[in-house]
Order: structure tokens, then sequence, then C-alpha cells
């Protein structure tokens, strides 16, 4: 793994979380939110290793602007946010107020201190998979909230966001050791039952078969995808950007031949608020380093 890169990359999601929560209001358009993030990462020297999710309420997460969205901020907001240099990726997440609710305000605070807790845990001692989900499960409950079973934090490597190991929010009692490696400790707390469904589509999308297409419109997105971002994800508002409209119709066929896929929208079940805190660290033989923080 490549350090330098990977503590630049988190430093300067750190100065763009900070930034973010300088500017974001109540009734802003989220997809000024998501221009003024993604435009500030590049000019701080990094790239979106994904595009800003801003999921309101009972979405937990996968909500991204349209080219032409509309919708205000409003709720209980979550900006989740991805920089990366070479494909070394920092992904953090906050969540915000804006509707000044004493629920909402305690809902952060338990996915903030279940953050906070299960890095305590992994910079103190060697640790489990199955302890740091018990952390962050017995932290949020005892605020009297659930957390969310089926979402979960994850290993990353170069270009790839979910590596193959999966850090629970809940107690899985899985006795695998937390080894050396690239961490984002991902909490959601809910006033809800605990689970998320897929709900719409969102337009965000990723490389899962790099097979060729026919179509000349496909093949020329395509290989502007594959050179832009790799196998990260991206999203259907930056492809119209640089390319217009056309890139819906391409975007559709290469999602119909199966070299694309589109994430759903990530809702809980009894659409019930969510809110969510996230880090990223970085574990070597002889450190452990938040990186976002």
């Amino acid at each position: 793994m490549e350090q330098e890169k990977i503590i630049q990359a988190g430093k300067i999601a750190t100065q763009v979380k900070e930034y973010a929560k300088s500017f974001i209001k109540k009734d802003m358009l989220l997809l000024e939110i998501a221009k003024k993030i993604e435009s500030k990462i590049e000019k701080l020297g990094g790239k979106s290793a994904f595009p800003t999710n801003l999921s309101i309420n009972e979405i937990a997460a996968h909500y991204t602007p349209t080219f032409d969205d509309e919708t205000k901020a409003h709720g209980l907001l979550k900006i989740d946010l991805g920089v990366h240099i070479d494909g070394w990726v920092a992904d953090t997440a906050f969540s915000v107020d804006l509707e000044n609710s004493e629920k909402n305000k305690k809902l952060i605070y338990a996915a903030e201190a279940a953050l906070k807790n299960a890095i305590d845990l992994i910079q103190k001692e060697k640790t489990t998979l199955g302890e740091i989900g018990k952390t962050i499960q017995e932290t949020i409950e005892a605020e009297g909230f659930s957390p969310i079973l089926n979402l979960s934090g994850h290993s990353m490597e170069q270009y790839d966001l979910h590596a193959g190991i999966t850090i629970p929010n809940i107690n899985t009692q899985n006795q695998t050791e937390l080894t050396d490696g690239l961490y984002a400790i991902e909490p959601f707390s809910t006033t809800g039952s605990g689970k998320v469904q897929d709900g719409r589509p969102s337009g965000i999308y990723q490389i899962i078969d790099d097979k060729n297409t026919r179509s000349p419109i496909a093949r020329e997105i395509l290989s502007y995808i594959t050179e832009e971002h790799g196998s990260l994800p991206f999203c259907e508002r930056w492809l119209i950007k640089k390319f217009g409209t056309k890139a819906k119709i391409a975007l559709h066929q290469l999602e119909s031949q199966g070299i694309l896929h589109q994430y759903p929208q990530l809702i809980e079940i009894s659409k019930e608020k969510v809110a969510q805190a996230e880090n990223t660290i970085l574990i070597t033989k002889d450190k452990k380093i938040v990186t976002s923080e």
C-alpha cells in the first residue's frame, strides 16, 4: 500500500468535510451541495472516489443528485464523500440535523459515539470483527436506537472500495482479527427496525464486466469511464456534464448488457430516519492512523 497517497487522500477528505459543514444549510439544492463538495476535492488535488451521497431521512445511502435535481436539503441529511489519489481512498461521512429536532441530534450523536468507540477499540488493541460490531451495537442501543444490521464498514484496496472484509455494525461473534490494511468504519443508527431494503435506482454505477459493446456511443462512453474512474463508482450526472443527454442512452445500453451495475437507493424498511458516521483507518504493523478525522 502507498501510505503517502492514503494519508494525503485522508487530509483532503478531512478538509472537504469541514468545508461541507461550513456551508450546508436547509433548503440548499442537493445538486449545489454535491457540486461544491466535488469541486473542492479537485481544487485540493484529489479526485472523487464515488459520487457524493446526500441521503435524507429514511434513505440510508446511495442518493446522489441527478443532473437536473431540484431536491432541497431538509430533515436528517447524511453526507458521504470519498477522495482518492491514484485509487487510494479516504471514505468519510457525517450527518446534519436541518429541522432543529432533538431526536435527530440524539440519533446523530449515537452514530458518532459508535464510530468513536469502535475506532478507540481498534487503536487500543488487536480486536475481532465481532467485537467491533458488538461495540457499535451496544453504543447505539444504549442511546435508545437500533444499528442497521445489513449495512457495514469495509476494507479498501487500490481502486476497490469494498475489498472483501466486512466490518459489522452488530455483534456477529465473528472471531476474525482485524489485520493490517485500510478500512472504513461506518455505523448507521436508526429510530426504525434496523434494516434497509432496495429502493429506486440511484444513478450511481460501477463497471462489473469490461466486455465489448457494439454501440459506438456506448463504446465511447465506456472508454471514458474506464480511463477516468476505473473500477470506482461514478454517476449519470458526471457523464451528462461531459457528453450531454446521449450519456443516458449509453448508460442504459451498458447496464442492459451487464457491463455496468446500477446501485439502488437503500431505504430503512420501516421508513424511519437514519444517521451515519464514518471514518477511514489505516492499520500497519507499527501504527493505526485515522486518515479522515
